[in-house]
């Protein structure tokens, strides 16, 4: 009878101590913050920002690269000296770069040539490679084309995020945020609101919600030029888009696997110049900045606060800080950049003066 090893003992070594360095990580980062916004408190309405921007790479992202190179370690797919390819120009290389530091392993990030030096100098510093292309769509093709040629692992977040993430709890985003609001006037969320970029934050939330029985809704907000609030609207998965969000770190051209909407029970379309305005009429009242996904999770979430005062309900809604507002000083806090980009922040800034002032939410422009 034939007999064939194919873990050998060094190898499983690596694999224990990349698990215990991947997760000391994790012990070392505690948790992040629950910070209430400022609202008037006689509005009887609780508005908390759970801050994702305190993770060691300043990003949501870090949960979820966390918890790729966990699937892909267990599965096998990543051992010692593996290379780890992603097609990301944006926070989720940043964080991937980091944890392949960690563990000593080669990373590339497959991005436009078009991506900004800012971007690419982020994932630098964390060790990373960056690969261009021309074509923004072609990162996929070519991200597969040099796993195959390195003998390396494509890490393929679009895919992978949903199904990464232990729903169930694990010190997940969900179990975290329904951890720290139970000791909350209104512990139970009557809305949490977050954005869709790979699907797998809302997937996580969503299928967390339904585990636990609880009666919290989720709203999943979606920037113009994304596909994803047609797509659930329509009930059309194969639709398809053919520009870019200019939303970092949410919005797709295309519905990703990762996305699972039958868990969504609102989405919101946010156009690009609402979401610019909220992240520069909080700046103030945070006392910092702010990325621009977070304030199209703002903009959602203040017309949920408007709708339950409106409706003389006392509750609390939960949203996401994805990350600060450091990465963007030439993007979305740049008037130059908005006025080139044809974006006109004014009617939204009236909206967002009247909601912060009234707690009334006007009809949109």
């Amino acid at each position: 009878m034939a007999v064939v090893d194919r873990c050998s003992e060094s190898t499983r070594d690596w694999v224990c101590e990349a698990v215990r360095i991947i997760e000391a990580d994790a012990n070392r980062s505690a948790d992040t913050h629950l910070l209430r916004f400022p609202l008037p408190a006689e509005w009887g309405v609780d508005l908390y920002l759970k801050d994702e921007s305190t993770h060691p790479t300043g990003s949501l992202k870090h949960r979820l690269a966390r918890s790729l190179f966990l699937y892909a370690i267990c599965n096998g797919w990543v051992c010692e000296g593996t290379p780890v390819i992603e097609a990301s120009s944006g926070s989720t290389a940043v964080s991937e770069a980091y944890f392949a530091g960690l563990l000593g392993l080669p990373f590339i990030a497959v991005m436009p040539s078009s991506t900004s030096r800012e971007k690419i100098a982020l994932i630098e510093r964390q060790g990373g490679r960056c690969h261009f292309v021309d074509a923004p769509g072609a990162i996929y093709a070519e991200s597969r084309r040099l796993a195959a040629e390195l003998g390396g692992h494509f890490m393929d977040q679009f895919t992978h995020a949903e199904r990464a993430t232990d729903w169930r709890g694990n010190n997940n985003i969900a179990e975290s945020i329904f951890e720290q609001m139970a000791f909350e006037p209104h512990p139970e969320p009557e809305w949490i609101v977050v954005g869709a970029g790979t699907g797998g934050t809302s997937a996580t939330i969503g299928r967390y919600i339904r585990y636990r029985r609880l009666r919290t809704r989720l709203a999943v907000v979606d920037p113009e030029r994304s596909v994803f609030f047609e797509a659930w609207r329509d009930g059309d998965p194969a639709r398809t888009g053919c520009l870019g969000s200019r939303i970092e770190g949410i919005g797709r051209p295309r519905v990703e696997p990762s996305f699972v909407g039958q868990v969504i029970d609102r989405m919101v379309n946010v156009p690009d110049a609402a979401s610019i305005a909220a992240i520069r009429a909080v700046e103030p009242l945070l006392g910092r900045r702010v990325g621009g996904s977070t304030g199209t999770n703002l903009w959602g979430a203040f017309q949920v606060v408007a709708a339950l005062r409106r409706a003389g309900r006392r509750a609390s809604v939960v949203t996401l800080l994805c990350d600060g507002g450091e990465r963007y000083a030439h993007t979305y806090y740049d008037d130059a950049w908005v006025a080139a980009e044809g974006l006109d922040l004014a009617p939204y800034h009236d909206i967002l003066e009247k909601f912060l002032s009234t707690g009334e939410w006007p009809a949109e422009p």
